[in-house]
């Protein structure tokens, strides 16, 4: 055969293969699906430190007159008066992601079987693990997040325009940038937010398995147990045990992860790495106790969203 008529033959294409799949994807678009079809997850958020971004604004007109008057003032109400915006800005937004957070897993799976929508998932090639790992993982993973962006966003620009504003004033900003640790800040709101999420596993754990048990009205389930339980120990033997468990399960991390042992409307201030307590924390036997109910209450989840059938 003539080489030149064989070199005109079209080549034979060669077969494409598609990627494989990876272990990571399902849990990627599972969670991609949560935050699309849950909106609120990020939007509630957001608006709450929309408000508190504009309340602290507000307060800024104020503040050249107070940084007039601060030579007037004790070293440790100086450094009050300039810290305390700072302070109190993340609070409500973190506040706001746990809140979210206790609603969603509150409904996650009890809703797909109100609306019906698991008829639909079910068919999806990705496991009931899954699906409820990436359901966990909402409050235990992405709204910390959620959290800790805006409160670093909310922070910064009421920072910057603190400094803008007491400039145009004819102000020096010097106790500003003296008293407020930009750089320590966003380190100790992730600590305490990831402290938090481990801390709160097993509320979160909890409120899943609620939520894929109950056929009804789960907020009543989920709340109804804990009161009865807390009631009998106290008609019955006049302890306060299991009342007292629960408050320090919502309170403890303080103590543990911070070293604070005042109440819970005494809470200090963190503004040095030395106030973290990382290793008190990890070798709290309380923290891995609610992991390991965490885990059990996540697995009894997935077992039941698996026989469960629709509502």
């Amino acid at each position: 055969m003539n080489p030149s008529i064989v070199s005109d033959l079209p080549l034979e294409s060669p077969a494409i293969v598609p990627p494989p799949i990876t272990q990571t994807r399902p849990m990627y678009w599972s969670i991609r699906r949560e935050l699309w079809e849950n909106r609120s997850v990020y939007l509630a958020p957001l608006a709450v430190a929309a408000f508190v971004l504009f309340v602290m604004l507000i307060g800024t007109l104020s503040l050249p007159k107070k940084f007039r008057n601060l030579p007037n003032l004790e070293p440790a109400k100086q450094h009050a008066v300039v810290t305390k915006p700072y302070n109190f800005a993340p609070a409500p937004i973190m506040f706001s992601t746990f809140l979210v957070g206790l609603i969603y897993a509150l409904d996650a799976l009890y809703g797909e079987r109100r609306d019906r929508s698991i008829l639909f998932w079910k068919s999806m090639p990705v496991s009931d693990t899954t699906s409820v790992l990436a359901k966990a993982a909402i409050p235990m993973v992405v709204l910390p997040l959620i959290g800790l962006v805006l409160s670093i966003v909310t922070s910064t620009i009421l920072f910057l325009v603190s400094n803008a504003w007491l400039v145009m004033n004819g102000v020096s900003p010097a106790p500003l940038w003296r008293e407020v640790h930009v750089i320590l800040e966003p380190i100790i709101m992730a600590y305490g937010l990831g402290v938090h999420a481990l801390w709160f596993a097993p509320i979160y754990g909890y409120l899943l398995l609620v939520s894929a048990w109950a056929r009804r009205t789960p907020f009543l389930w989920a709340v109804l147990p804990p009161v009865a339980i807390g009631m009998v120990e106290r008609l019955s033997m006049g302890s306060t045990h299991f009342g007292q468990f629960v408050k320090w399960r919502w309170a403890g991390a303080m103590a543990t992860a911070f070293g604070h042992t005042g109440t819970s409307q005494d809470v200090p201030n963190i503004e040095s790495l030395s106030d973290l307590t990382p290793g008190t924390f990890l070798t709290t036997p309380g923290l891995w106790i609610g992991l390991f109910f965490m885990a059990a209450c996540l697995a009894a989840a997935v077992r039941l969203r698996r026989n469960r059938e629709a509502i």
